[in-house]
């Protein structure tokens, strides 16, 4: 397949055409014990307490962003230097919602009662680590963590050089490791996507006693571009850290570009059901030079990469929710 999939004059393939309900089924590859144990090793590996907070974008200057984190109401804002700062989001006088606040320079300042707080942090408000990294904004808390903290997070290898990004975010009833779990089964991929992905084949899946660094799903796939005509990469599956798993385009089209899907805990709900945010980040690159005509035309093509990414999460959330239910009830197979 690698000789098949280098970079072609034209990355669109006419694929075989096949029914849904004629596809090889894969139940048998997708064993729950394999899955689990990929879970359980990516649940075991150090996060440093850093949770994703929110796409770099969003946190906009001159203008405070807020979010529930584990249960934390943390509010960001950017200085002047365009530095993202993060806090607890209440107000330290009389619990005023920072989110809903305004930043005067370099400061925050409640609209309460006007009180203004800076980096440099007040009596009872002390702000949090915080890291951008260009396409994604990570705050530490490291008493909700409670692991041993890491200076910066474990961010994903990303593509240097002629990249388009986009971050699409959803949220679910469930946990992170539901998220995970999801993208650690691939077999579902063309039985669950149709619209999406056709012949999926996973080609290599670690089993228990795996080296860190052989620990990864890798698939043969097409991404389907329309009717019966698709783009066929070899791509990977890995989790660097507990909250975070990252595809990567191996060969054909676009290799080394990256898929990362962040899975933040927001809290409960009013039920006290937990709820997910998925933060997925798509880092795209390919050294065609129509994709230096995507990158200028980012305004436009960075909307498509959002709505496919929350198409797919519209029903991989599905999938994570119903998974915390029969786990939640004792009845997840094992």
């Amino acid at each position: 397949m690698s000789e098949s999939m280098g970079v072609r004059r034209l990355p669109l393939r006419r694929l075989p055409k096949t029914r849904w309900e004629q596809q090889e089924p894969s139940w048998q590859g997708a064993r729950p014990a394999l899955i689990e144990g990929a879970l359980k090793r990516a649940l075991a590996r150090p996060s440093g307490n850093w949770f994703v907070l929110a796409a770099s974008t969003e946190i906009r200057p001159g203008q405070p962003f807020g979010r529930m984190v584990a249960g934390v109401e943390v509010v960001a804002w950017r200085s002047r230097d365009n530095v993202v700062h993060a806090a607890p989001g209440s107000c330290p006088h009389l619990g005023a919602p920072l989110c809903r606040g305004a930043v005067r320079g370099d400061r925050l300042v409640c609209r309460w009662h006007g009180l203004s707080l800076g980096p440099e942090g007040f009596p009872g408000w002390s702000p949090f680590p915080v890291h951008d990294d260009g396409v994604l904004v990570w705050v530490r808390l490291d008493a909700v963590g409670g692991e041993e903290p890491l200076a910066a997070p474990i961010v994903p290898e990303r593509p240097e050089r002629r990249t388009l990004a986009a971050v699409a975010s959803m949220a679910g009833r469930c946990e992170p490791e539901d998220v995970i779990a999801n993208r650690l089964d691939p077999w579902h991929g063309s039985w669950f996507h149709p619209y999406s992905f056709v012949d999926l084949r996973v080609v290599e899946a670690p089993e228990e006693g795996v080296a860190d660094a052989d620990d990864r799903f890798v698939v043969d796939v097409a991404f389907k571009v329309a009717g019966r005509w698709g783009v066929p990469v070899r791509a990977e599956f890995r989790c660097p850290e507990p909250r975070t798993i990252v595809m990567r385009i191996l060969e054909g089209e676009g290799a080394g570009s990256v898929v990362e899907t962040h899975a933040t805990p927001l809290g409960v709900d009013r039920n006290g059901v937990p709820r997910t945010a998925v933060i997925e980040a798509t880092v795209a690159t390919s050294p065609r030079p129509g994709f230096g005509v995507a990158r200028r035309m980012a305004p436009v093509v960075r909307p498509l990469m959002r709505f496919a990414a929350r198409r797919l999460w519209r029903d991989d959330l599905a999938y994570a929710e119903r998974r915390y239910a029969l786990r939640s009830a004792g009845r997840w197979p094992s």
